[in-house]
């Protein structure tokens, strides 16, 4: 458990800075360069990940049971992920509405794929590590949407005037919904088991 807790440290604290320590970030990188900082951060998280995978694998299957969670949680939790994967492919879309009305797709996106593992996991290391990316997402959303009202609210009083509405396409919205749904039924088939060795309706 220790290594998963050291990797869930070192990944989320690497993704955490614009949440807890903004002025240091700006210090940082002003300080270090913005490819130094990015090329640290990006090493710090990929030695934390690492390591969560590890230490998650250690214990999954050891760890003890909290509750035993009812078959149609299960039915739950892939609707939830079927929701994640949406806006995971509209986090990456240009210019497709979803994206342009919720700001951080990405970072909801997370926040319902741990909701989800955590509705249909009911052992400890999985309350820790689902718990612990939830729990992130949740504070980086209300940072997130505090910079989007600051940087609003400093652009309306500047010369630039109000901020403009991002173009946005209906062909672009359906195409990211679309590969959602793809790797949804793709992840729902096959690929989860493959991937994770765990079937996500079993």
């Amino acid at each position: 458990m220790a290594l998963l807790i050291l990797g869930l440290v070192l990944f989320l604290g690497a993704h955490s800075t614009r949440i807890f320590a903004e002025n240091w970030r700006q210090a940082a990188l002003e300080r270090l360069g913005e490819k130094a900082f990015k090329g640290a951060n990006a090493l710090v998280s990929l030695v934390g990940f690492g390591l969560l995978i590890v230490g998650f694998d250690q214990v999954r299957w050891d760890s003890p049971a909290l509750w035993v969670p009812p078959v149609w949680v299960k039915h739950l939790a892939a609707l939830l992920m079927l929701l994640s994967l949406v806006l995971l492919a509209c986090a990456h879309a240009p210019r497709n509405a979803i994206k342009a009305k919720l700001h951080h797709p990405m970072v909801l996106s997370v926040k319902v794929w741990a909701l989800a593992h955590l509705l249909a996991n009911p052992r400890v290391a999985d309350l820790v590590l689902f718990g612990a990316f939830l729990l992130w997402s949740v504070l980086n959303f209300r940072a997130a949407r505090q910079r989007d009202r600051l940087a609003a609210a400093e652009q309306e009083t500047g010369e630039a005037g109000r901020l403009l509405a991002p173009e946005v396409s209906l062909a672009a919205t359906l195409r990211a919904v679309g590969i959602g749904v793809v790797v949804w039924a793709i992840l729902l088939s096959h690929g989860h088991v493959w991937l994770f060795g765990v079937s996500p309706l079993g």
